[in-house]
């Protein structure tokens, strides 16, 4: 695993633990070379990325209790893959960052500059 650094080198903050998100399922957007998808952005869900990430072909809002999975809703907090991320904020669609809880291998895929202009925790 590469170091848990979130993308200003600082210690990488929690980003959920309810319900518990990441790559490897322990609350923080760590990463690996296994993770292929770069689930890394720490983000605050909306309805309407929902939807968008539905119509995209993965749906993150119903339930798959086979996977343990509860689904997710509007105010969720979750690691994202970088590449949605960024293909979201281009369709109008990106949730909100968490800048602080996002992984620093988002940057291999998103702008420091184009994360900050969604910061929510950023004063």
């Amino acid at each position: 695993m590469h170091a848990s650094l979130n993308v200003f080198d600082d210690t990488l903050d929690t980003c959920c633990d309810d319900p518990v998100t990441g790559y490897f399922r322990d609350g923080c957007c760590n990463t690996d070379d296994t993770d292929v998808g770069s689930h890394t952005v720490c983000v605050q869900l909306t309805k309407e990325f929902l939807e968008f990430s539905r119509f995209r072909g993965n749906d993150l809002s119903t339930p798959r209790p086979e996977f343990g999975f509860a689904g997710l809703k509007a105010g969720d907090r979750w690691c994202l893959c970088a590449a949605r991320w960024l293909e979201a904020q281009q369709n109008g669609m990106a949730p909100r960052v968490f800048l602080r809880g996002t992984h620093k291998r988002a940057l291999e895929i998103v702008p420091l500059q184009l994360l900050r202009e969604y910061a929510a925790d950023l004063n």
